[in-house]
């Protein structure tokens, strides 16, 4: 069995990552809530998929 760590590395980011996550989920058209449960995994995916293209492209701009 795999180890996971849930943990962030700056817990004062979690709101904005939560914010951010809710952003991308609703110009994806994907329905969060407090409860997931019934989202397939291709619409979980999909939210943090963009989520880390975005952050990298945001990364990627800083550098330029």
């Amino acid at each position: 069995m795999a180890y996971r760590n849930n943990k962030n590395l700056v817990p004062e980011a979690k709101g904005g990552l939560n914010k951010f996550k809710m952003e991308v989920a609703n110009e994806l058209n994907v329905p969060l809530s407090d409860y997931n449960g019934e989202l397939t995994s291709k619409q979980n995916g999909s939210v943090g998929g963009e989520m880390v293209k975005r952050m990298v492209q945001n990364y990627e701009n800083g550098l330029k």
